[in-house]
């Protein structure tokens, strides 16, 4: 039996796991894990996309023997680097920056808080965002708010002054009331909150808009173009309701048109949670199996 033991165990190679390998395994789990984490929060998301997308082409290419292809790709490698370095830089600065101020540990173990289970705002605060949006369009009040979805929006609610109150109609309506001090500018929605107001946005350089928008339906098609928020847009003009999306403007909705949008970006599959963590995964594991019992 001890010669069947040792030649089986001679056939395998076990490792030794000491402390220092425990270590390094949980040093390469959080670093790819925050790079995992600011890329899903920066534009840098997209770019990953596409970058996946041109190695899958690049790996087809080696495949088949395209040589030149392949060529071409070996060729660019290196200034592809440089240039995405170059490209995001300002994402880089603000990365070091983030992890000086953050508790690497705790932040690790914790992780964000997600958004609500289900959904990313409640039908309470659906009910709120188109009451308040037909409310403004009939009384020619302009309005942008902008609705958060996967792609975080921190850099454009730096821009703004911090509210981080609970959405109602009451709440958008005094803020976009005329000679307020917040009126001028975009509103951010993160789940059922006003996060912030008076918030910059990226105007977009959509040569086939219509002439006869102005800069705030522009702002409401470039922060869509760049991120996948929605954005709900109240002429002051005519007082049309439009939505941008995906970088497309729907103009003078209606409250069903309105409902149907944020009823899909409500439970759309991309509605969870933008980080995750160990300690929170044991949490709702537990929760579960409380309810369960009970």
């Amino acid at each position: 039996m001890n010669n069947i033991l040792d030649f089986f165990f001679s056939q395998f190679y076990i490792p030794s796991i000491g402390v220092s390998d425990v270590i390094e395994i949980f040093l390469m789990v959080a670093a790819i894990y925050y790079v995992l984490a600011w890329i899903m929060n920066t534009k840098a998301y997209a770019v990953l996309k596409g970058m996946i997308i041109i190695l899958l082409f690049a790996m087809v290419a080696w495949m088949l023997n395209l040589r030149t292809i392949i060529w071409l790709a070996q060729k660019t490698i290196s200034v592809g680097i440089i240039a995405l370095v170059i490209i995001f830089q300002p994402e880089l600065r603000r990365a070091l920056e983030q992890l000086g101020r953050k508790k690497i540990a705790f932040d690790f173990l914790n992780g964000d808080k997600a958004q609500a289970k289900g959904g990313m705002f409640s039908t309470k605060t659906e009910n709120e965002l188109i009451r308040a949006a037909f409310e403004m369009g009939a009384v020619k009040t302009g309005a942008l708010i902008v609705i958060e979805k996967n792609f975080h929006l921190d850099e454009y609610i730096k821009t703004g002054i911090e509210v981080d109150g609970l959405l109602t109609s009451q709440l958008l309506i005094n803020i976009f009331e005329h000679n307020t001090p917040l009126h001028d500018g975009a509103v951010v929605v993160r789940g059922d909150r006003v996060v912030a107001a008076t918030c910059y946005l990226p105007l977009s350089d959509n040569v086939n808009l219509s002439k006869e928008l102005g800069t705030r339906h522009r702002a409401g098609v470039g922060i869509s173009e760049v991120t996948d928020s929605l954005t709900i847009i109240v002429s002051e003009e005519t007082g049309a309701v439009s939505i941008a999306q995906s970088g497309v403007l729907q103009r003078d909705v209606n409250r069903e048109t309105l409902r149907k949008e944020l009823d899909a970006l409500r439970t759309s599959s991309g509605m969870e949670m933008r980080r995750f963590s160990f300690f929170s995964m044991l949490r709702g594991k537990n929760a579960e199996n409380k309810e369960d019992r009970s």
